[in-house]
């Protein structure tokens, strides 16, 4: 039997996405592992057994503070080593809503500029997520573009969709995302660490130049506000009879990316 990678996806208090992730990584080929983040604090080498690692989305310990920040501090000062040197061999990392949040603020987005190697501390955060444009929590579905040119392992696969399928449901309060200065936009732009951002018309949260999702220059890790787990079938897409049935023939896009990530690994048949 072939080897199916290893998927680890850290729950904590307040994580209410962990489940659909792990169903997102067994339909896309790997083997989920649920583990909380306590136990990964308190033995860090189970990350190196890990070929991908995700942080689901929800509200890890009531987003106290702010979004997300509690755990992004334990991540930070705990598990910063670990993670940084999961990156550096290879391991897909994805980060989606509250999960997103945690990636930027625990200094793994955007990462190093490309060429360079991770620093041994947490960089200072150069983006946020910020609250929305209207300060109120939305939750709906939205059509996005993805950039065909960006490395990151998640979006290859989705990248000619047609704009009917290639929509994705968000949920959150603080999903704005925001950036330290100009000269770091132009930077994520030229280095196309902007994989996917809203179709023209969308942007529900005034997040700046459109951007769903940021990774890092490797395009290994990947946090965005969007839930590509919660779209893992064709009856989850909000008006799915309409579509065409040979559309419905194949894979979701939300499911495209998982098998993606799994497939970069070249691990199995």
């Amino acid at each position: 039997m072939s080897e199916r990678p290893l998927a680890i996806v850290l729950r904590t208090a307040g994580t209410n996405c962990d489940a659909e992730l792990c169903r997102a990584f067994e339909l896309a080929g790997a083997t989920p592992r649920l583990v909380h983040v306590d136990r990964l604090i308190a033995e860090p080498g189970v990350l190196d057994r890990a070929h991908i690692i995700a942080v689901p989305g929800g509200f890890s310990y009531g987003d106290d503070i702010a979004a997300g920040r509690v755990l992004a501090t334990r991540l930070r000062t705990t598990l910063y080593p670990a993670l940084r040197d999961a990156v550096s061999r290879g391991v897909p990392i994805i980060g989606v809503c509250n999960g997103f949040q945690v990636l930027v603020q625990s200094g793994l987005l955007p990462g190093p500029t490309s060429g360079e190697t991770w620093p041994e501390s947490p960089a200072p955060a150069s983006i946020a997520l910020a609250a929305n444009k209207d300060p109120c929590f939305i939750d709906r579905w939205c059509r996005v573009t993805v950039d065909p040119s960006s490395p990151c392992v998640w979006t290859r696969g989705i990248a000619d969709a047609s704009p009917d399928t290639l929509m994705l449901p968000i949920a959150h309060g603080e999903g704005r995302v925001v950036v330290s200065d100009d000269a770091t936009l132009e930077e994520l732009r030229a280095n196309h660490q902007i994989p996917m951002r809203y179709a023209e018309g969308e942007n529900p949260n005034g997040s700046a130049d459109g951007i769903v999702g940021v990774c890092d220059a490797s395009g290994l890790v990947f946090g965005l506000m969007p839930h590509p787990e919660r779209y893992l079938a064709w009856s989850h897409h909000p008006f799915w009879t309409q579509l065409p049935a040979g559309v419905r023939a194949g894979e979701t896009p939300g499911l495209t990316m998982f098998r993606g990530a799994v497939e970069s690994l070249g691990i199995g048949a």
